[in-house]
């Protein structure tokens, strides 16, 4: 099933309003002094969380545009990555802004002594490329499969996001580890389905809608 350009331009609008809720939830309850006795803590939490739920998004699409028979869900990968990487930055400054204010002597130690900061670093770092180079700009000048090679960092960048929650929390590991049976779900489909031979992949082409269908070699 494919949709029209214009149902794709509301759907479109409706997904980029439905993943800003969270940030705009958050400044309204700050405004209003609804953030909880620890509203540093809550603001990481909820940034941290959003972070980790965007990214399963965006490993997601894929097996579901297969499963549901609806390809068009690939124009809203990009949108998925972004708003990942935008809650990411959230999580973090609000680590060295409202956490640490920015003493890097102590963040530094931090660091260096607490796993799970130093695992949540690592992740955010790999999603800076991926962010840097979303555009179709990007996909031209390295080429569809040096793009695809790059962006599987995505993988790598999901499996420390959920270390990281799972080192973070102290006693209640539910959510952590629901996340990890997603984020293992949805890599072992790529590795079980989508790397069979004759499996049809997507790639990068110069028409209108910027994604073609050919099958795997």
């Amino acid at each position: 099933m494919k949709f029209s350009n214009r149902s794709v331009r509301w759907s479109k609008g409706i997904v980029f309003s439905a993943s800003l809720a969270p940030a705009f939830m958050l400044a309204w309850r700050g405004l209003h002094q609804h953030l909880g006795a620890n509203p540093v803590e809550t603001l990481t939490h909820v940034t941290g969380d959003w972070t980790l739920r965007f990214i399963l998004i965006t490993l997601m699409i894929t097996p579901l545009r297969r499963v549901a028979g609806l390809p068009d869900l690939i124009r809203f990968r990009r949108m998925a990555g972004l708003f990942g990487f935008f809650y990411g930055s959230l999580h973090l400054l609000t680590y060295l802004w409202l956490d640490k204010f920015f003493n890097w002597q102590d963040i530094l130690q931090d660091i260096a002594k607490r796993k799970f900061i130093t695992v949540g670093l690592f992740a955010l770092v790999l999603m800076v490329p991926l962010a840097l180079t979303s555009t179709s700009g990007w996909i031209r000048r390295l080429g569809g499969r040096r793009w695809q090679l790059l962006h599987r960092l995505v993988y790598v960048t999901a499996v420390a996001g959920v270390v990281h929650y799972y080192w973070l929390v102290k006693s209640d590991i539910r959510l952590p580890v629901l996340y990890g049976v997603f984020a293992t779900i949805l890599l072992s489909y790529r590795v079980l389905v989508l790397r069979r031979p004759g499996a049809a992949i997507f790639t990068y082409s110069r028409s209108r809608f910027g994604l073609t269908t050919r099958q795997q070699e």
